[in-house]
């Protein structure tokens, strides 16, 4: 069984009442997030090595949020690299009332295999905070702004390895973004997150999603298991618009 079914089989237990009770606010004035990462290794018929980090901190000094993201994957099939890729993203939101927010964030992606050697935005927006309970916590926004990426040909031999690349030219031009973020308590250790961003514009369609559940098994250690997907609509000839990963990972709060 796949993670994404064993995923999705917890999360039709979450509980599809929030607790009525507003969650208790978050720790002012210091830096608090997780780490995580993951590497997976098999032999036999076939080999295959993959490997994923991310970091993920967030200050809150009211009325202002700010959040960053660094994250990492290398795959590797047969002898053959596969998947190389590092993002970033820096987003600050700003409270207009209990549960309305403008916001302003920059994001950007270096990859080798999806066909766009680097995909930077720059946007901003407004959202709205649907559920903000102890248990559950739901929140979706929408803005606009500026794209620039590089798409590149990749070509391979035989074997699937990439042994050249053709650099197309630059292309930029306005985009509209939306977001949304989810996050359940199933129990005290157990919790069910998912992340969806998409930007939009006439060069492409860029649709991220991470599912996870995370299970405490100390303090501040977790077993994560997770699915994610990544979709351009539009990349170079040759190369796919889906790219998936499954994941299993070591996470540490702090």
């Amino acid at each position: 069984m796949n993670l994404r079914v064993v995923v999705l089989a917890i999360s039709a237990l979450s509980p599809v009442v929030a607790m009525s009770e507003d969650a208790p606010p978050p720790p002012q004035g210091v830096w608090t997030g997780k780490g995580q990462a993951g590497y997976v290794s098999s032999k036999g018929n076939s080999d295959a090595n993959s490997a994923n980090a991310a970091l993920d901190v967030a200050l809150f000094e009211n009325p202002w949020k700010h959040a960053f993201h660094l994250g990492g994957l290398y795959g590797q099939s047969a002898g053959i690299v596969s998947a190389e890729r590092w993002d970033t993203a820096w987003q600050s939101n700003y409270d207009l009332t209990k549960s309305l927010y403008s916001f302003g964030g920059l994001r950007y992606q270096h990859d080798l295999y999806s066909g766009f050697q680097y995909q930077a935005s720059a946007t901003t927006g407004l959202g709205y905070k649907l559920i903000y309970t102890e248990a559950t916590k739901l929140d979706v926004q929408a803005g606009v702004g500026y794209k620039k990426l590089r798409p590149e040909e990749l070509t391979k031999n035989a074997a699937g390895a990439v042994i050249a690349r053709t650099l197309e030219p630059a292309q930029s031009g306005a985009i509209g973004t939306v977001g949304v973020n989810y996050s359940q308590a199933l129990s005290s250790t157990a919790t069910l997150s998912d992340k969806l961003l998409i930007e939009s514009g006439s060069s492409d369609t860029l649709i991220t999603n991470a599912l996870a559940l995370s299970v405490k098994i100390a303090a501040k250690l977790a077993l994560s298991v997770g699915y994610s997907i990544q979709d351009n609509t539009k990349p170079p000839p040759g190369l796919k618009k889906l790219d998936t990963l499954e994941t299993v990972n070591l996470v540490f709060a702090f």
